[in-house]
């Protein structure tokens, strides 16, 4: 028998609101939105002596993700220049394409399957999926394991 558990995956909401708060500043200073840690926790309410004594132990889940490899279903209109749009949106997001497979085309779409590397990944994987299905030709996108 092992001993107790030392991660556990809890619902955002479920989370006393210091520990979103810290998440949120955290996600500030590395976006840059925030330069200091001084604004950061300005900007989200909360105390530098908060944020340092739990800036360590949170962690949004996707940031768990980073150095991971992820795969990614993407369902595209068969027109030219679509997979390159999105393919530049990944580039731009910092991921390092590994493999891409296409289907044939059938009913004017396409099925692309991509396993992207994360470690250099700048935005987070909602972020990343959001971008690629705002592309003009992109009807779906979705990560299918990481």
């Amino acid at each position: 028998m092992s001993g107790p558990a030392k991660y556990f995956i809890v619902q955002a909401s479920a989370m006393p609101e210091i520990f979103r708060k810290v998440a949120e500043a955290k996600r500030l200073l590395e976006t840059g939105e925030k330069k200091t840690v001084n604004s950061a926790v300005q900007a989200v309410g909360i105390s530098r002596s908060a944020f340092y004594k739990y800036k360590d132990a949170v962690r949004p889940f996707n940031d768990m993700l980073h150095g991971r490899i992820i795969t990614f279903q993407v369902l595209l209109r068969d027109e030219p220049g679509v997979l390159s749009g999105v393919l530049n949106v990944l580039a731009g997001t910092g991921m390092n394409i590994l493999t891409i497979n296409q289907s044939i085309p059938v009913s004017g779409c396409a099925v692309v399957t991509m396993t992207a590397e994360t470690s250099a990944l700048r935005d987070s994987l909602e972020d990343v999926v959001s971008q690629v299905s705002n592309r003009s030709g992109v009807v779906r996108c979705e990560i299918l394991a990481g």
